[in-house]
């Protein structure tokens, strides 16, 4: 599996405060984008596949929404994990 508990507990552990920060918005931006990222992979590959496309488009909405309550709740946050993960906006 591409996505196991010691990968997502680094994911944490880099961008939110802890291990076990799972709630905090960044550390969910982060994750969102791993995935993000290897599903793009993916579908170089597998350009049919149709069902993972759909749920590119909605992990990609699910970022775009906390990117967006973010900027409204605190832009300082906000510009750093932009910074920190290299996404354009």
């Amino acid at each position: 599996m591409y996505l196991d508990s010691a990968k997502k507990q680094e994911i944490f552990g880099t961008y939110g405060a802890s291990n076990t920060d799972t709630g905090s918005a960044e550390s969910q931006i982060a994750l969102f984008s791993y995935r993000i990222a290897h599903l793009t992979e993916h579908l170089k590959k597998n350009h049919k596949d149709h069902v993972t496309q759909r749920s590119l488009t909605i992990l990609v909405g699910k970022r775009r929404r906390l990117l967006d309550y973010l900027y409204k709740r605190d832009i300082e946050r906000y510009r750093a994990i932009i910074k920190k993960l290299g996404l354009r906006r």
